[in-house]
């Protein structure tokens, strides 16, 4: 039953993602959506990319989700759906004059009484986390108080997920080989959930990889919402407050430590990243500053320099 539920979650994701995907494209271009321009960015070769391979992957793992069944289908579609939603409202509205960064920062200005998009975004995933998790938890707690802990744990992992796979999302195809890992090994009751993940990155691969489409914030916080809820729904409680214990300490990390640092400095984190990548061009050479007229030559000015050289 679970292979099945694998094999049907992960072609029915894949599929939708790519119908998604074209679909979007043919409104985009006939001007729908606002154009063009409303979904291009350029990266860091300077060359134009598409943000709408965020919506196409959410459409893709809800479908997938919903498709493969297993423990609370309704509640990690929902929890999926509603942080891709609320991703996308940042890709597309956020202010670039903005400096605020990281979650740490968003709160902060929250804080302050300033609602920035991400603070936006922090506080709509992180409530319909908790609604996800509040429909989705099984009452297997012997008290009212230990079910409605179970419910917090649940929509942490959610939420908290969500946010950490949007933060391996700095590189092609990095945020969906992270969230791939992540889904693997398959949870009790997870089979669908992991095959929707991974049927709607393989989908969306090849042109995150060739760097003509990219995830953003909305295709990667749906990501980490159906890995999260995955485990919330499937896993055991010990599991599960060791998995939100890793997921809050990866996202304190984030804020001291550039994971693209950590990755770069390893061998065999940077093969990874770099599978299916475009090579990176090396930055040029910097030119020598040019020479004032009238100055000495090199053999009169440098004591070291050999007669005639």
């Amino acid at each position: 039953m679970g292979a099945g539920r694998f094999v049907l979650a992960g072609a029915v994701a894949a599929a939708a993602t790519v119908l998604a995907r074209r679909t979007l494209e043919e409104k985009v271009a006939a001007g729908g959506l606002g154009g063009p321009s409303t979904w291009t960015r350029t990266n860091h070769r300077g060359e134009p990319i598409s943000l709408l391979e965020g919506p196409a992957v959410t459409a893709g793992l809800v479908a997938g989700a919903v498709a493969g069944g297993g423990r609370a289908p309704g509640a990690r579609a929902f929890a999926t759906a509603a942080a891709g939603a609320f991703g996308l409202v940042d890709d597309l509205t956020e202010d670039t004059s903005e400096r605020t960064k990281g979650f740490r920062g968003h709160l902060g200005a929250l804080r302050q009484g300033r609602l920035t998009t991400g603070g936006l975004k922090i506080l709509g995933i992180s409530g319909s986390a908790l609604l996800a998790s509040a429909a989705g938890t099984p009452r297997t707690a012997r008290t009212a108080f230990g079910h409605l802990v179970d419910i917090g744990l649940n929509g942490a992992i959610i939420g908290g997920t969500a946010n950490l796979v949007n933060l391996f999302d700095l590189r092609p195809g990095r945020a969906l080989k992270a969230g791939a890992a992540a889904s693997l090994p398959v949870v009790a009751g997870g089979a669908g959930a992991t095959g929707a993940v991974l049927g709607a990155a393989a989908a969306a691969a090849p042109g995150d990889l060739g760097e003509r489409d990219m995830l953003g914030d909305g295709g990667a916080n749906a990501l980490g919402a159906l890995v999260g809820s995955r485990v919330a729904f499937g896993a055991p409680r010990a599991v599960r407050w060791a998995a939100l214990a890793g997921v809050v300490g990866l996202m304190a990390a984030s804020e001291k430590v550039s994971f693209s640092k950590v990755i770069a400095d390893n061998e065999w984190l940077n093969r990874i990243d770099m599978l299916g990548r475009r090579p990176v061009e090396p930055a040029p050479a910097p030119r020598p500053a040019a020479e004032p007229t009238g100055a000495p030559s090199t053999a009169a000015s440098d004591p070291l320099a050999s007669p005639g050289a």
